[in-house]
């Protein structure tokens, strides 16, 4: 259940081997899967069974009680997917695994980069990759093609990945596949911003063949990224976008975004964008160190 839009991720599943299970079964509580505040049959102790002969509208439908039911609900959705998340981040975190959370709207190039992304990168560092779609296991298909392994999530109704799905789906790679792990959500430039999926960083694309201006009309989106990357820049000569003006949006929303411009079909801003994973892999090398040396120690 999305707090932001109230979409039901009603059957999540996760794709394995060309067959496709059950990831939340009817009957298993994940914390998510109750009907939302608003969404039952107003049974709240007070039956109305009065005659209701007078006309007044019924102006008296308590919107202030249900707008707190709405932030409780709300409150314990995004408690229970954190608690998940947090248990994610400190498993990649032992394991020295550098993890990201890529997000944009639909046809940005998220896939092409990917796709691109672990090519250059899988001989010298593992990397795995976990597809998020509402339906079609086609993108892990794309990555698998590669020779990386990927998992793939169907949300179905669902419009975001959410932690429990992603922890479902850490379980199914193989782990000496996590190095880098590269997390595409489903397209969505509102939602999967309220929740963390236990990465390092989300990473916002955005490509030149969408406005200048959709860091200010999705601002939280922008403000939850560490990372910009401006997608298909290979196409600028033959559009109508300006790039100092997106820019400068993305920098308004959030004053400490990096941007690095790149083309998914060139290569064109690879290197910058493959030196800023490789620095982000050995700093969670890094601190997975020491804990590595106490777990040696005690044995």
């Amino acid at each position: 259940m999305c707090t932001t839009c109230g979409c039901a991720s009603s059957e999540p599943r996760i794709e394995s081997d060309g067959s496709w299970t059950t990831l939340y079964p009817h009957g298993h509580d994940h914390g998510h899967s109750h009907v939302s505040a608003h969404g039952h049959a107003h049974d709240h102790g007070h039956d109305h069974d009065h005659a209701h002969d007078h006309d007044h509208g019924h102006d008296h439908a308590h919107p202030h009680a249900t707008d707190g039911r709405h932030v409780q609900f709300e409150r314990e959705v995004l408690h229970e997917n954190n608690h998940h998340a947090a248990a994610n981040r400190e498993r990649l975190r032992e394991r020295g695994v550098f993890a990201l959370n890529l997000v944009s709207s639909p046809g940005s190039g998220k896939t092409s980069l990917l796709v691109r992304t672990v090519s250059a990168l899988k001989a010298e560092m593992p990397v795995a990759v976990i597809e998020g779609d509402q339906q079609t296991a086609n993108d892990a298909e794309r990555v698998r093609a590669t020779g990386v392994p990927a998992v793939q999530i169907n949300t179905g109704k669902g419009c975001h990945l959410d932690a429990h799905m992603v922890g479902h789906a850490l379980d199914r790679l193989p782990q000496d596949a996590l190095g880098l792990l590269l997390i595409e959500n489903v397209g969505n430039l509102v939602c999967p911003a309220s929740f963390d999926l236990g990465e390092a960083h989300k990473v916002v694309v955005l490509s030149v063949t969408e406005g200048e201006d959709k860091p200010l009309k999705y601002p939280d989106m922008f403000a939850a990224a560490q990372l910009m990357l401006l997608n298909k820049t290979d196409l600028l000569p033959h559009l109508d976008f300006d790039v100092h003006t997106a820019l400068d949006y993305a920098r308004r929303v959030n004053p400490s975004i990096e941007i690095l411009c790149v083309s998914a079909r060139t290569g064109e801003g690879f290197d910058k964008w493959l030196d800023w994973l490789r620095a982000g892999r050995a700093l969670a090398q890094a601190a997975a160190a020491p804990a590595r040396s106490g777990e040696k120690a005690a044995s």
